[in-house]
């Protein structure tokens, strides 16, 4: 997609040295444009905890190119001890997202084929590019299954504006390229279908304030910011055409781990007769699950991301300010998990479903 008009991916190697890894750092979004280089599986690791990436799509390409540094580092006579602690190391550093674990399987998986040092290292990089070409490919096709949903809603309106409703990034930034929830929007609005987007800002990181409505300025996508609590009132008033979220973990069975917030979006939803969809590549399933509340792990993050809040001053300065008295006890879960039964369906590069075992196993058979 596009930043200042030219068209960017979030995580790329170098064309100079595939030895050094450049992400957009997404701490300084909106204000500042920040590419940052990684060269150790340790600055990987710390980029991924410390959200200078985050989304599921990316955090998984992300670990990707972390088991290439690693490899690049191994050495040859403990290779593969070396690899296991930076797998572990990488894996532990979010434990919701299942994009995470499956990157760093599938490497594993790779590498432990090749017999040599030089053809392990080689393998390593290759298999982190296909990860990233894959997620973005991925993300491609769930646009054009999406945007058909759009383009329905649109035609039963006559042509009139697709009210769409999101909740925390699941765009571009959040993958490698298109998004998973943005993706049918962007594909809809390239086609010029009218769609208007109100953009949930995400307490506490505000990735809707700070990445998407930022993703939509420079698309050219109609959008409009709103407080996390106003979504139920926009669909009361009938001023929202369907939700569309993104997911981190999702149970054979349909059930959705996303930003905390997803779930009461999807009651308001079911409530009031919205659409509610939720987009996702075929990596974020966790096939071996199947109760979301049960059994997906839901991360709890450092109480100063609530107690605090990171924005640009009137100096033009980045800061940080408190916004609760010293002291306050905090609960900061990262997610929450949105049954499969308010689910209207599930959008993946393989087509759309709906979030049921049965159905999802349709397009998925091999998974039987």
């Amino acid at each position: 997609m596009r930043v200042f008009g030219k068209p960017y991916r979030t995580i790329w190697p170098s064309e100079k040295d595939n030895a050094t890894i450049h992400i957009i750092d997404q701490r300084h979004l909106p204000h500042r444009f920040v590419v940052e280089e990684l060269r150790t599986v340790s600055e990987v690791c710390t980029a991924i905890r410390e959200m200078h990436v985050r989304g599921a799509g990316l955090i998984g390409a992300t670990a990707g190119f972390g088991m290439h540094l690693a490899a690049l580092a191994a050495p040859e006579h403990d290779f593969a001890g070396f690899m296991r602690k930076a797998a572990d190391d990488l894996v532990r550093t979010r434990p919701t997202a299942s994009n995470l674990a499956w990157a760093v399987k599938r490497q594993l998986e790779a590498i432990t084929q090749e017999t040599t040092l030089a053809a392990q290292r080689a393998k390593a990089f290759a298999v982190a590019c296909e990860i990233a070409d894959e997620d973005a490919e991925f993300c491609r096709r769930i646009g054009e299954h999406g945007k058909g949903i759009i383009a329905e809603l649109s035609r039963r309106k006559n042509g009139g504006v697709v009210n769409i409703l999101t909740h925390c990034n699941a765009g571009w930034l959040a993958f490698v390229d298109y998004g998973s929830a943005t993706a049918p929007i962007y594909a809809a609005h390239a086609e010029g279908i009218k769609v208007h987007v109100w953009v949930d800002e995400t307490r506490p990181w505000l990735q809707g304030a700070k990445l998407t409505a930022w993703e939509l300025k420079e698309e050219g996508v109609a959008h409009t910011l709103i407080a996390d609590n106003t979504g139920g009132h926009l669909m009361q008033h009938g001023m929202v055409d369907m939700v569309i979220v993104g997911t981190d973990r999702t149970t054979r069975c349909g059930d959705v781990a996303n930003k905390i917030g997803t779930y009461l979006k999807a009651l308001a939803a079911h409530d009031n007769g919205v659409p509610f969809y939720v987009a996702l590549p075929s990596s974020t399933f966790d096939w071996g699950i199947r109760d979301g509340l049960s059994e997906i792990p839901i991360e709890q993050r450092s109480g100063e991301e609530i107690t605090h809040i990171r924005g640009l001053n009137e100096a033009a300065e980045m800061t940080t300010i408190a916004i609760a008295p010293p002291a306050t006890p905090c609960a900061n879960y990262g997610f929450d998990v949105t049954p499969a039964r308010l689910i209207t369906g599930l959008i993946s590069e393989r087509g759309v479903m709906q979030a049921s075992e049965g159905d999802i196993l349709r397009l998925y058979p091999e998974q039987k």
